[in-house]
């Protein structure tokens, strides 16, 4: 296979293992418990956590895709909540939770050695430019293996995330019509998940469909054009390109080894998962691009 397709598969197997934590109720629990009642604020707090107690301002421009008043509903409210220790503690738990129930009828063994490969890869990548991946590798290592097999995956994903963002950055795109491009790609059909889940308006939404169908890039029915799915792929190409670095240095015996490992523990996690997921990750039988 080839570095960029390799990249993408990894990420089809670890990015499960870090989802666990959003939609796992023993996760989401463990949230609750922290003092953020309510999906978005586990989920704002979680990833900005790493951060510190940050303000509205970088959560939305690290995470991209969301729409600034839907962030600053939640930052920095949640920091008076639970502080980000207290957060990080919370994830840290619940990601333990959630993968201890999930991957109950895996041997322990195998488990540790994913662990071991997954963490190889995870310490291996490059951070310079990449602001989520390095806060989350700047936390410490868990001892136990569920721990360091989530920490491992989440800086991964991360890292791919930051990649992936810089892509979409260099294509000229901002964040609803990131939104809006990644829906049309597959008929419009995301539309009805990724909308309230970024928080963009109907009227931003349409703006930003507007700027896309004047780039070419969608009809003006918004269904994505030749043009529109060219682009998009050199996007995805760009964003595995970015991400591959830490297989290429893993090497192609241990990153065949780890991608063997992985796979059963991903499947194990899919039971959890909603196949509409706004991530947008879609199981392994489903054709779609990476991100």
């Amino acid at each position: 296979m080839t570095s960029d397709s390799v990249s993408r598969r990894l990420w089809s197997l670890f990015e499960p293992l870090h989802a666990a934590v959003y939609f796992d109720p023993a996760a989401r629990a463990t949230f609750e418990a922290a003092g953020l009642r309510g999906y978005w604020r586990g989920y704002f707090a979680s990833r900005a956590a790493p951060l510190g107690a940050v303000g509205a301002g970088p959560v939305t421009a690290a995470f991209f895709g969301f729409a600034p008043a839907m962030v600053a509903r939640a930052v920095p409210d949640v920091w008076s909540r639970a502080s980000p220790a207290a957060v990080l503690a919370a994830r840290a738990d619940g990601a333990r939770a959630a993968l201890a129930g999930l991957l109950a009828d895996v041997p322990q063994s195998q488990v540790a050695e994913a662990a071991e490969s997954l963490s190889a890869a995870a310490r291996a990548v490059e951070l310079p430019g990449r602001i989520l991946a390095a806060a989350n590798a700047d936390l410490p290592w868990p001892d136990d293996p569920p721990g360091r097999l989530w920490h491992a995956a989440t800086i991964l994903r991360e890292q791919r995330g930051d990649g992936h963002v810089a892509a979409l950055l260099t294509a000229g795109v901002d964040g609803c019509e990131s939104v809006v491009w990644r829906s049309a790609l597959e008929g419009g059909a995301l539309r009805a998940t990724m909308q309230p889940a970024r928080g963009w308006t109907d009227e931003q939404w349409q703006a930003a469909a507007r700027r896309l169908t004047d780039r070419g890039y969608l009809t003006a029915d918004g269904a994505a054009t030749a043009a529109g799915r060219t682009a998009y792929a050199e996007v995805e190409a760009v964003t595995d390109r970015l991400a591959a670095g830490a297989w290429q240095r893993l090497g192609d015996d241990e990153t065949r080894r780890c991608a063997r490992l992985l796979a059963p523990l991903a499947a194990c996690v899919w039971t959890v998962l909603p196949a509409d997921n706004p991530i947008p990750l879609r199981p392994p039988a489903e054709a779609s691009p990476a991100r």
